[in-house]
């Protein structure tokens, strides 16, 4: 009686809309079950090259807090500039700047703002309140005013009334603040601390780094106009446990902006203060399904065991010859050299997170979804290895094959693609179950799968 039961409550639960976005598999919103050699894979980005190297005297060996997104055809980055000699500074903290046409080869322009050292030949981008940990976004919000379409966020310096202030600029270049006081002040600052328009929402989101019983936490607040903000609220992570969370580099996903997804930077105080980055995702902006293991270890290439030696930049791009792949970068050699330097690393397109199918191979049936007007067919991100496939089955809510859509009725899927047709015995086309609810079945040996898409056929 109590398994009919459980069952009848799946079978009776309203169809998860869907509609025509991307769903990637970072967290368990469109999972019913798995049985078999399947599971959940955490995967991590391949380490790539060297872009950026601290070796300017206003930069030095603990430069931090990279901000990278890409603006039209150019990319752009911030950074701490900053040196140390033991623990001791040997010049203020600046913020610089530097660009990029692909996203691989960075220039830093001289951009005459700033006195260091008597000249003004330098790339630093702000000078004063908030360059300890300043970071910039391009304003997606479609009534953002021209002379604020770039937006900054930044703690107050020793002598400033503790919190994180906000800037503004019309070119990305020349910053001025909004108002004289912070905007935020419950929290501990010494981070990265961030903000940006959630188009999915419609408001702005800030992320920032706070206290609890001594150990580093996250919190986030909310805004309708980027100067008032709600109160502070903590993140949760359902069962994961507590950890000393640094960083947070939590983002809309682009090509899902319904999910936020974060790399918060796991602190290790007792191991010599080294940091590890690790992955979050969410639909809310407060829960987060947090993954433990590092997304780069310490055996990534190279000086990455130090003190605070391997943190995540804040930003995810694609580059221009790059179309399948997303582009994320860390630090390394922080403290340990007379610079430090930034890397790049590479994602597959939805590349975080995905089922993965074993030897064995075994099963996955999604939750009831509802195929919406729009959608005439079914589009698959995955991989396979040698010998493996992957074969998908749509279902009636309470589990019965549709007719010529069985998982039986489904041609093996195989090699390595981010836009995977399934077919059926009658092909690809499911436009005569639009504004149905159906069940996927996957079955799958040696492959990964790593997101879904019901999609309009392209005319």
């Amino acid at each position: 009686m109590v398994a009919q039961f459980i069952l009848a409550l799946a079978v009776s639960a309203a169809p998860l809309d869907t509609g025509t976005r991307l769903e990637p598999f970072v967290d368990d919103y469109l999972i019913e079950k798995v049985t078999g050699d399947v599971r959940q894979h955490l995967h991590r980005p391949e380490p790539k090259e060297v872009v950026l190297t601290t070796n300017a005297p206003w930069e030095g060996n603990t430069c931090a807090y990279y901000t990278v997104f890409r603006d039209h055809s150019l990319y752009r980055m911030y950074y701490r500039g900053w040196h140390h000699k033991g623990k001791k500074p040997v010049h203020r903290d600046v913020t610089c700047y530097a660009e990029s046409k692909d996203g691989v080869h960075w220039t830093k322009p001289e951009l005459g703002l700033f006195e260091f050292n008597g000249s003004k030949k330098n790339n630093i981008v702000w000078d004063g309140i908030g360059t300890h940990c300043f970071i910039a976004f391009r304003d997606g919000n479609p009534d953002c005013p021209p002379d604020a379409k770039y937006k900054g966020m930044g703690r107050g310096h020793p002598k400033a009334k503790r919190g994180l202030y906000l800037f503004k600029s019309s070119d990305g270049i020349h910053w001025k603040m909004i108002q004289d006081k912070p905007a935020i002040t419950e929290g501990a600052f010494d981070s990265q601390n961030l903000a940006f328009w959630d188009s999915h929402a419609g408001l702005y989101r800030e992320y920032h780094r706070t206290f609890v019983n001594n150990v580093r936490a996250i919190m986030t607040g909310t805004s309708k106009d980027f100067v008032n903000w709600t109160k502070p609220v903590l993140l949760k992570y359902g069962d994961a446990p507590t950890q000393q969370l640094y960083t947070n580099a939590v983002q809309p996903y682009e090509r899902a902006p319904h999910i936020l997804i974060g790399f918060p930077t796991r602190y290790l105080p007792k191991q010599g203060q080294r940091v590890e980055p690790t992955f979050m995702a969410s639909r809310d902006g407060v829960t987060f399904k947090r993954w433990l293991d590092p997304v780069i270890p310490e055996s990534a290439p190279k000086d990455r065991s130090g003190n605070r030696s391997n943190y995540m930049a804040w930003g995810i791009v694609e580059l221009p010859d790059r179309p399948n792949h997303l582009s994320v970068y860390a630090s390394e050699a922080y403290y340990t050299g007379p610079d430090s330097r930034l890397r790049r690393f590479e994602y597959r397109k939805d590349g975080f997170v995905s089922i993965r199918g074993g030897s064995k191979g075994g099963e996955l049936v999604t939750k009831s979804l509802m195929i919406g007007k729009l959608a005439e067919r079914l589009v698959v991100n995955l991989k396979t290895a040698k010998g493996g496939s992957v074969r998908i089955g749509l279902e009636s809510p309470d589990g019965k094959p549709l007719d010529g859509y069985g998982v039986e009725d489904c041609k093996p899927l195989t090699g390595d693609t981010i836009r995977g047709h399934p077919a059926w015995k009658d092909g690809s086309d499911i436009s005569t179950l639009k504004g149905k609810a159906v069940r996927l079945r996957f079955q799958i040996r040696n492959a990964d799968v790593y997101s879904i898409q019901f999609q309009p056929w392209l005319r």
